[in-house]
């Protein structure tokens, strides 16, 4: 069954890409992924070659696009990564749903999912674009789909700022800004000694 809603989720967002081969899944989020034609519904999905994933795909010509939805964690990027390693199997199988063509897809934190089966593929060098018809193509939820910018605005952990080195002077405030505070320091602003000073 083909929903043609999920194309309207699919214009534009972060997505998790599965495939699978003798027996196992695995996954890793892409950014790239668009509509070519609306009828009959194709698909194209660019895949870097050092990704496991692109192998899986290449070996059986079959792969599944879940469309990540705002509610999303960041642990799902921490699992599935922007590369996919090879010796490392990114799914939980008898955990997650299949779609018809065998493939698991995400059902928590997607709106909608697309299967594909690979008509088509250009070599770019460093990564494969694939062309696909659409095969099975689902929505799941009402949820907005994530962007790169909702991702760093709302997902991504912001960075801790770097702690500043120094000592400050807790009866006036001064900061001597230094690695050591030396023995016989005198505060420039209240003039008590280096004992009232304490590291920032």
């Amino acid at each position: 069954m083909i929903e043609k809603e999920s194309a309207f989720k699919f214009s534009y967002g972060l997505f998790v890409l599965t495939a699978r081969d003798g027996g196992k899944d695995n996954g890793c989020i892409i950014n790239t992924a668009q509509q070519v034609t609306d009828s009959p519904l194709r698909i194209c999905v660019t895949v870097n070659k050092t990704n496991y994933t692109h192998d899986m795909i290449k070996n059986t010509g079959c792969f599944n696009i879940s469309i990540l939805d705002e509610s999303v964690p960041f642990t799902v990027f921490q699992h599935y990564g922007f590369k996919s390693g090879r010796d490392t199997d990114k799914i939980v199988a008898d955990t997650m749903p299949r779609a018809e063509n065998g493939i698991v897809y995400l059902s928590s934190f997607a709106n909608a999912f697309l299967s594909g089966q690979v008509i088509d593929s250009l070599d770019c060098g460093s990564h494969t674009i694939f062309v696909a018809e659409v095969t099975e193509a689902k929505v799941l939820s009402d949820e907005k789909s994530v962007t790169y910018q909702y991702y760093f605005d709302h997902i991504k952990p912001k960075p801790r700022p770097k702690k500043e080195k120094g000592y400050v002077c807790t009866i006036c405030g001064y900061v001597y800004e230094g690695e050591e505070l030396p023995d016989d320091f005198i505060c420039p602003i209240c003039k008590h000694a280096s004992d009232v000073f304490k590291p920032l």
